[in-house]
């Protein structure tokens, strides 16, 4: 049945994946985009937490999870995401529907295997400046779309019963597409200038993972991965055209050279397995080189990111026979980031709540998992937009074993 599943959920979801615009932030401008990957969404029920060696659950932060699964595991993940974006004087609505993942986790005794699809960042915005009412005075609309996906393979290792290690490799590809509309009051025909950014290059991470019980059924559990800085190679083309003139004029522009920053994370939890977990996460980013030439800006700067994160889940009872609610798993958690951009001297930052439950298939370890989160990124400081987001996630998580000789017919 799980065969069945992944081989139509990846036919429609590398259509729609390269379909999709991703976000609505005015802040996506920058870069390579608004980063998008924040792990399945039982990690991100819990803000970000994801510190425990799960069985039945793909942690995607950490490849050394890999070396616990006990059953081959596929997920997949999307989002309908609504957010009020506001300045000092004006506010608009957005709304989006995106796929947030695609992965397959796949035991092997000691290792154990994963690989999949993941969106990094998405491009989208459309901002409009009105000069219309005054002769000579310029209006102009700005759109960009696209973003960068990735797929990865990675493989971990069981060394002993608590210690993990483990690696992946991620291709990365993408395009992205940026067009500038201009109208002169008085003046009858509009220009255009269209950029476009065919991005592609490998990155590489690892990690570990270690486990002990330190009271009767109680453990402390900690992760540690670090993924190294990677090149991105960006082939541009720049074109210019009048409204009216079927000409259009393309100007070379040379490849630019774009460089992911280095990510270290950092995690610490303590709790019951299959029961509670109370944990913590610390993600430190450098800057990296992701500026392009068509959006370099002078009020506009970059930092190394940040980001804290405090959550959780507790489960009643995972094995009741007489109780379905208490096989049912509530999560939550709480985030703080700074994205690592700063516009007009204001460093963006971003707050967060979140909220989750597991719903459980019966006769089965798969499950349904269901996540809000609600949040406020930006500012209506120094001229910036803040944005007021809700986020509606629903993933599947489906187990089963493979490999396994039937001795029944």
């Amino acid at each position: 049945m799980i065969k069945k599943v992944i081989l139509s959920a990846c036919l429609l979801i590398s259509f729609v994946s390269f379909a999709q615009q991703g976000t609505a932030s005015p802040y996506s401008f920058f870069g390579i985009g608004d980063v998008r990957f924040k792990g399945t969404l039982e990690n991100r029920s819990m803000a970000g937490v994801a510190v425990e060696q799960d069985t039945i659950h793909l942690n995607l932060e950490n490849p050394a999870s890999y070396a616990s699964l006990l059953q081959t595991t596929f997920t997949v993940g999307g989002t309908f995401a609504t957010s009020n974006l506001k300045t000092s004087t004006q506010s608009e609505k957005a709304q989006r529907t995106t796929f947030d993942y695609l992965a397959l986790g796949i035991p092997m005794g000691k290792f154990g295997a994963s690989f999949g699809l993941i969106p990094v960042s998405s491009v989208g915005y459309k901002i409009f400046t009105d000069n219309t009412a005054t002769e000579g005075l310029t209006s102009s609309q700005l759109e960009g779309k696209g973003g960068v996906n990735k797929v990865y393979f990675g493989l971990g290792y069981k060394i002993t019963r608590n210690w993990n290690i483990g690696a992946d490799a991620q291709y990365n590809f993408g395009k992205i597409t940026t067009t500038t509309l201009e109208a002169v009051t008085g003046v009858q025909n509009s220009t255009a200038e269209v950029n476009t950014s065919e991005i592609s290059g490998m990155a590489f991470s690892f990690g570990t993972m270690y486990q002990q019980k330190v009271y009767k059924k109680i453990s402390i559990f900690s992760s540690l991965s670090y993924s190294f800085a990677g090149n991105l190679n960006s082939d541009n083309t720049r074109v210019f055209s009048v409204q009216g003139d079927p000409d259009p004029y393309t100007q070379a522009v040379d490849p630019t050279k774009l460089k992911l920053p280095n990510k270290l994370s950092i995690g610490l939890g303590i709790g019951e397995a299959r029961k509670w977990l109370v944990g913590a996460n610390m993600t430190f980013q450098g800057d990296g080189q992701l500026e392009n030439y068509y959006n370099k800006m002078n009020n506009v700067s970059y930092q190394n990111y940040s980001k804290f994160a405090l959550g959780g889940y507790f489960l009643p009872n995972y094995n009741s026979f007489t109780s379905y609610m208490s096989r049912i798993t509530y999560r939550a958690g709480l985030k703080y980031e700074k994205i690592g951009l700063i516009v007009n001297n204001e460093s963006i930052k971003d707050y967060g709540m979140t909220l989750g439950v597991g719903i459980p298939i019966p006769q089965s370890f798969s499950n349904l998992n269901f996540g809000v989160e609600f949040g406020k990124r930006g500012t209506i400081s120094s001229d910036l937009v803040q944005e007021n987001y809700v986020n509606f996630s629903l993933s599947f998580s489906f187990n089963d074993r493979w490999f396994v000789k039937s001795k029944f017919q």
